[in-house]
């Protein structure tokens, strides 16, 4: 119990992954990606944490969230996990205008930096 508890206070994950680590670091947790293989096969959409030697598989609920460090981004579950993707800079057009194009990227930017959406 109390390792769930440790793996699920401040939930943070290394990255996301269909295959788990060779070599987990003790407390480290992956979110299992879709068709995952190996000792995380058929866990899809759970959290996977590294705890005294064995995988906890820890299964989320409506409200969770988590960062993920591989992308500096937070995350959500809400009857799946729900990440933001990076909006496009504006391109093309008749009309180009230089301060609405700077004012929509600093926006993104501030997504970004806020880990709403991913840096890239």
């Amino acid at each position: 119990m109390a390792a769930r508890v440790d793996a699920l206070l401040h939930l943070a994950i290394e990255a996301e992954a269909t295959v788990p680590p060779p070599t987990p670091a003790e407390g480290r947790s992956w979110l299992i990606a879709a068709s995952p293989t190996g000792a995380w096969a058929g866990q899809a959409g759970k959290i996977a944490a590294w705890e005294a030697g064995n995988w906890l598989f820890l299964q989320p609920i409506d409200g969770m969230r988590l960062l993920n460090k591989a992308t500096g981004q937070e995350i959500r579950f809400q009857a799946g996990w729900l990440a933001p993707a990076k909006p496009a800079l504006p391109s093309g057009g008749t009309t180009i205008d230089a301060e609405a194009r700077t004012a929509i990227g600093s926006v993104i930017a501030a997504l970004v930096s806020a880990g709403i959406v991913p840096a890239s």
